[in-house]
């Protein structure tokens, strides 16, 4: 049972893991190497179960990962513990790490925090990451929350609907005109198919998604793509003719206002489903964060 399993061993797993090797770890925990390396050893035999690989970095096994989320939210009730009796350093924050997809941290997350009472003192660590693989990072042990596309509970974590996020099909007029000049709209799907696209990175799907929608299953946007990385440049990128793209609507709006942007199929975007992830852990902090999260996103998402 993991309420067996040595705690010294357990802090000692989550160093390597974070600092990256023994010898870090070892530094960290003022500790020799060996030391270190007998205590992982000892847990790994505790479990009857490889914890990590012997990488550079040294990662989690999926075993590991189960091992690490404990840690994680041990020490995260411990310094709730700490704090309601009044141990806590008046200077030091409490750090909670939330992973949030690029569109949602540029748009409507941001706003959210600020709504969070200030007396609670919480750090913010913030990991960007795509919302269909901000789950894995719960997943790993590595955050305590998430904006994911995912309706399905990580292990260990409660769930709740967000609302969606809407997205336009735009481009720029001088990408328009090129490539659609006085076509029909019905020619959109075979214009798609050959014309340059913006996308976010290698993962994202969300504009071969709206050209399937469109064309059918199998069918994908243009093989010319360019991928930029950050939600903001993703639409400088697309305003600047570089390519189509799927954008935000609140990001889009007021660039279709003053004709920086035109919307390609107006009736026909897609709209992208949120939810927020978190440890099933009885956290003050890790309520107010998703109230105040929850708050923000009735606000600005669709229902």
């Amino acid at each position: 049972m993991m309420t067996e399993l040595p705690l010294d061993q357990v802090r000692t797993l989550l160093a390597v893991v974070d600092e990256g090797t023994f010898d870090a770890a070892a530094r960290a925990l003022h500790v020799t190497p060996s030391a270190v390396s007998q205590r992982v050893k000892a847990l790994e035999q505790r479990t009857g179960r490889v914890l990590l690989t012997r990488t550079k970095p040294v990662r989690p096994t999926e075993s590991g990962e189960v091992v690490v989320r404990f840690a994680r939210q041990l020490a995260r009730l411990e310094r709730d513990a700490h704090a309601e009796l009044g141990m806590t350093d008046s200077g030091e924050p409490t750090r909670l790490s939330i992973a949030v997809n690029s569109d949602s941290l540029a748009t409507w997350f941001l706003p959210a925090l600020t709504r969070v009472p200030q007396d609670l003192r919480l750090s913010f660590e913030l990991r960007r990451k795509d919302q269909d693989h901000t789950a894995a990072l719960l997943r790993e042990g590595r955050v305590m929350a998430a904006v994911t596309s995912s309706p399905e509970p990580v292990t260990g974590c409660s769930v709740r609907p967000l609302g969606r996020m809407p997205y336009l099909p735009v481009a720029s007029p001088a990408w328009a005109g090129r490539w659609l000049g006085g076509q029909p709209d019905t020619a959109l799907h075979e214009v798609l198919a050959q014309a340059p696209v913006v996308a976010f990175d290698r993962r994202d799907d969300l504009q071969d998604a709206f050209v399937r929608a469109l064309r059918g299953p199998g069918h994908r946007a243009a093989a010319l793509r360019h991928f930029v990385p950050t939600s903001e440049g993703f639409v400088d990128a697309v305003v600047a003719g570089m390519g189509w793209g799927m954008v935000p609507v609140v990001q889009a709006a007021p660039l279709l206002d003053d004709g920086r942007l035109v919307p390609l199929a107006p009736e026909r975007g897609v709209d992208v489903p949120l939810y927020w992830q978190q440890w099933k852990l009885d956290s003050p902090a890790l309520t107010a964060v998703a109230d105040a999260v929850a708050a923000t996103a009735r606000e600005a998402l669709t229902a």
